[in-house]
């Protein structure tokens, strides 16, 4: 069979932790891929020397790739390719999840908590096909190497907040959150989404410590191995948590589980942590079912799912029956943007 090419689109530098497992399946098939970035939020320092980026839209529309992979919202319907999205998180229950933006070909869900409802829209819409592969960045998961952030025994909270403004527990808790830090019972990493607001960054960054970093780095699985419990609000880094088994502390959270130590206010917090220190057995069980909801494969090979999900559709298997809507209006923007009026 003729090599494949494939197109990573991207626009955020979280992209990098989630895609990378998947190219290193394309690169283990003997396929390419190249990135292209979208915008001006990526840093691109850290693209590696061996990895294959376009400069402008006229060099992906040339290459032909035969699908993209896109883990945000939008890629114009002018780049040639099946349009795979393949998601930024495994938070559910923000805001926009569920908005179906007439971009992608296929969704290649995580598990049941989303593939039953991706199936009931793509009933209703029937230009998208659904498939449940699990999310590549989680293929380094269970087999990442704790970092260690700290030289003591204590233990250590992560701290994740999201960015939205409507949901981010970031404000209400310094005062809190300044004061455990002060206590030094344990120790703290601190990481902000990318697009957090920059002023509550400042404020946060004053809290440094020996027990207490503040992480820039965009590779979060360490963190996630290494901190014992994690404090968050409705961040789609909760599910990533829980699916090592590890209790979540959230704020005010938008839809609270049995699988999560919800809390109301700032001064239930030191409490909580105590909780999660020390989990109940039916704590512990709900965090399971949890994860078995939300993502349940735990063998690594998420890529290898998704790129024979992909396989499946470049094979003329699709099972969706319409074309993607044009959406003139929404692909004028994206010509705008990206600077590109051919036609």
């Amino acid at each position: 069979m003729q090599a494949r090419k494939y197109l990573f689109y991207i626009s955020q530098n979280y992209s990098f932790e989630i895609l990378r497992p998947l190219q290193q399946q394309i690169h283990a098939q003997n396929n390419q891929v190249y990135w292209f970035v979208a915008g001006n939020d990526v840093d691109r320092t850290n693209f590696k020397a061996n990895e294959l980026v376009f400069s402008t839209v006229d060099e992906v529309v040339a290459y032909k790739p035969d699908a993209c992979f896109v883990p945000g919202n939008i890629i114009p319907n002018f780049i040639p390719g099946i349009k795979v999205q393949v998601f930024h998180g495994l938070e559910w229950k923000k805001k926009g999840h569920f908005v179906i933006r007439d971009c992608f070909d296929l969704y290649c869900t995580h598990g049941v908590a989303t593939t039953s409802r991706f199936k009931q829209l793509s009933l209703q819409h029937q230009f998208f096909d659904v498939i449940e592969t699990g999310w590549p960045k989680l293929d380094n998961l269970f087999t990442a190497t704790a970092k260690q952030f700290f030289q003591n025994t204590k233990p250590t909270i992560l701290y994740a907040p999201t960015f939205s403004p409507s949901l981010t527990s970031a404000k209400v808790l310094h005062q809190q959150i300044a004061s455990l830090i002060e206590q030094e019972q344990y120790n703290w990493l601190i990481k902000f989404h990318p697009k957090m607001n920059t002023d509550w960054i400042a404020q946060y960054q004053s809290l440094a410590s020996d027990h207490c970093q503040i992480i820039d780095s965009d590779n979060i699985n360490e963190l996630l191995v290494y901190a014992d419990i994690m404090i968050s609000d409705t961040s789609s880094v909760i599910g990533e948590f829980s699916l090592l088994d590890k209790p979540v502390i959230t704020f005010r959270n938008s839809d609270p589980g049995d699988y999560l130590i919800d809390i109301t206010y700032a001064e239930q917090l030191p409490e909580a942590i105590n909780q999660a220190l020390s989990p109940s057995d039916e704590l512990k069980q709900a965090i399971n079912r949890y994860a078995q909801e939300l993502h349940p494969y735990q063998d690594g090979q998420s890529s290898q799912r998704i790129l024979a999900a992909v396989e499946k559709l470049l094979m003329g298997q699709k099972e969706a029956t319409k074309p993607l809507p044009r959406n003139l209006f929404r692909n004028l923007k994206q010509r705008k943007k990206l600077g590109y009026w051919r036609f």
